[in-house]
């Protein structure tokens, strides 16, 4: 019996995990459970009526709906078939969607409605989208569109067997899938990544956590991000445990669950644990099955992480870093770390990946001084799709990847990862990188959540301004909050402005939407406190 974690392609991978783990559950989702073996029928049906559908190996099919287990069923049967999975956000409106269905030139769309009260095939209505061939809907109706049971019946043509010749054709070297990178500097690109490096980055990833057969795994990330997709569904076939797709994040919704259905494995951006720990009933629930806590995303607050284990229960809590052009992953922590390493590093780079932090002209810089953090090996994207130009400009001839993230890596090897480069604003000279300062404020007592960006200054250019979200029960005053940066941080760090809310806008990823504060900033939406 071969192990899972030691294949190189997806098809191959799913296929031994049906033969080892058959009759576990492999997803929970609401009242629906599909054993392994039953996921592997049904990926199967799905290959077949992709395969029915004209799809041909190295054709793209995008998927743009929440996490649900057709998610998982239809992305496994388009990649057993030698598809491209092209995952879109269920943020995206229908010009957003639009993009990136036209740039991959996807030939299908998998997709929804109902969906918090959205209709993603009508949003397409009257587009340019020649290349789209037939949008089949997971669940609910869409005009001109194929329902899954329906699609799922056509494929009763192709003979199981001419689906398993496809499935053991792909090599680890054909394309997985194409990620469309966020398009905060830009139009979002699609990002080209194959079988092999990515099943080689979670055989590492998912045993680096520690994540075991039998774990009951809360996927919180959605799918079409890769903390969802490859970290999550994907990271949990390979070892064995249970999918328990969580649509909607709501933090009273997910303490219910955790309690209820006994979830141990739940990782997510800082945000997630932060509105955890605001979560009115979070006290009273019982949590005690929660084990491992993998985050990331940025510098991470050490307060955090102290209260992660200490008020969540958590007894494994690891940081990792990784960005879409890496397959997801770069580097990450260990359970042997120290305390102190885990709360303020995101680990080494894993076994065959190259890290440096340079300065502006790319030359390395020494150990302790931060810079951009630049990556080689064998989990660098294959590149940009029909992008040459911004391919070259992301990979250089060596193969070093610019991530655009600003670091330092210690004496030991340790990264430690202090902000976006773009994120980084100057204060009269001075670089201000607003996780720093974002790290600083989450350790008062009354914030329960904080983002800082740059806002524009007549005589230093450029100061800090922070949106501050109060702990339950708390009215910060501002005058004395200020006073308590100016004894924590350098002057130029301070945020000159202050502005509380009730919650921080996030994008689909559970990250912090800068470009929404800055918007709000700019238009003066509401006053400083």
């Amino acid at each position: 019996m071969s192990e899972p974690a030691s294949e190189r392609t997806l098809p191959r991978m799913v296929a031994a995990a049906v033969e080892r783990y058959g009759s576990r559950p492999a997803i929970e989702d609401g009242e629906s459970v599909q054993s392994y073996a039953e996921l592997g029928e049904a990926a199967e049906r799905a290959s077949r009526a992709f395969i029915a559908s004209g799809v041909e190996p190295g054709d793209r099919v995008a998927i743009w709906a929440p996490n649900i287990a057709e998610w998982v069923v239809a992305a496994i049967g388009l990649q057993s078939a030698g598809a491209v999975l092209v995952p879109i956000s269920t943020r995206y409106k229908g010009a957003e969607a639009e993009h990136v269905l036209s740039r991959s030139r996807a030939k299908l769309l998998c997709t929804v409605s109902g969906f918090l009260a959205t209709d993603y095939a009508a949003m397409l209505a009257g587009r340019e989208l020649p290349h789209l061939e037939r949008i089949v809907m997971l669940r609910g109706e869409g005009v001109g569109a194929d329902a899954w049971p329906d699609f799922l019946a056509s494929g009763e043509a192709v003979p199981a067997g001419e689906a398993r010749d496809r499935a053991q054709s792909i090599e680890p070297d054909h394309l997985l899938d194409m990620l469309f990178t966020s398009g905060t500097t830009g139009k979002p690109k699609g990002v080209m990544t194959a079988h092999g490096q990515n099943l080689a980055v979670f055989e590492t990833w998912s045993a680096g956590v520690g994540l075991r057969e039998g774990d009951r795994y809360l996927v919180v990330a959605p799918f079409f991000h890769s903390f969802g997709y490859k970290a999550g569904w994907l990271a949990a076939i390979m070892r064995g445990a249970t999918i328990l797709p969580e649509a909607v994040f709501d933090a009273d919704a997910v303490v219910a669950r955790i309690e209820a259905e006994r979830i141990n494995v739940l990782p997510g951006p800082p945000t997630i644990y932060q509105a955890l720990l605001a979560a009115p009933g979070r006290a009273e629930a019982d949590l005690s099955s929660l084990r491992l806590a993998v985050t990331g995303a940025a510098a991470i607050p050490v307060e955090l992480v102290q209260r992660m284990r200490d008020e969540l229960g958590f007894e494994t809590v690891l940081t990792a870093y990784g960005l879409t052009e890496a397959c997801g992953t770069v580097s990450m922590c260990q359970p042997g770390d120290d305390a102190e390493t885990i709360a303020n590093t995101s680990g080494r780079p894993i076994p065959g990946v190259e890290v440096r932090v340079v300065d502006p002209k790319g030359g390395e810089l020494p150990r302790g001084e931060p810079g951009e953090i630049w990556v080689r090996g064998y989990n660098v994207m294959h590149g940009y799709f029909d992008a040459p130009e911004q391919t070259r400009e992301a990979v250089d001839a060596e193969g070093w990847l610019r991530t655009g993230d600003i670091g330092v890596m210690d004496e030991r090897g340790y990264l430690r990862i202090t902000d976006r480069l773009k994120d980084m604003f100057i204060a009269g000279g001075f670089n201000c990188y607003p996780a720093e300062i974002e790290n600083l404020m989450f350790s008062h007592h009354e914030i329960a959540q904080v983002a800082v960006i740059g806002v524009p200054d007549e005589r230093l250019g450029e100061v800090g301004m922070a949106f501050v979200v109060p702990e339950a029960g708390c009215s910060p005053d501002l005058e004395a909050l200020r006073l308590w940066c100016r004894e924590q941080m350098a002057n130029f760090k301070v945020p000159r402005r202050i502005e509380i809310v009730d919650a921080l806008p996030l994008n689909a990823a559970g990250k912090v939407d800068k470009l929404s504060l800055r918007a709000r900033a700019a238009e003066g939406a509401s006053a400083t406190r």
